[in-house]
């Protein structure tokens, strides 16, 4: 059987938020694994995908 492809992807305000959790010092650890989750999800700045 074969996986499906998740093609969701994180907008640029949830990835801005998500940035800006794992930059502060403050946020618990189920924050920064919920925000570098949502940042696995962000479309590459080098590779467009149509």
């Amino acid at each position: 059987m074969d996986m499906a492809r998740n093609n969701r992807q994180t907008g640029s305000k949830a990835a801005s938020a998500a940035g800006k959790v794992l930059a502060n010092p403050k946020s618990s650890k189920a924050d920064k694994a919920a925000a570098a989750s949502a940042l696995s999800q962000t479309p590459s700045k080098s590779s467009k995908r149509k």
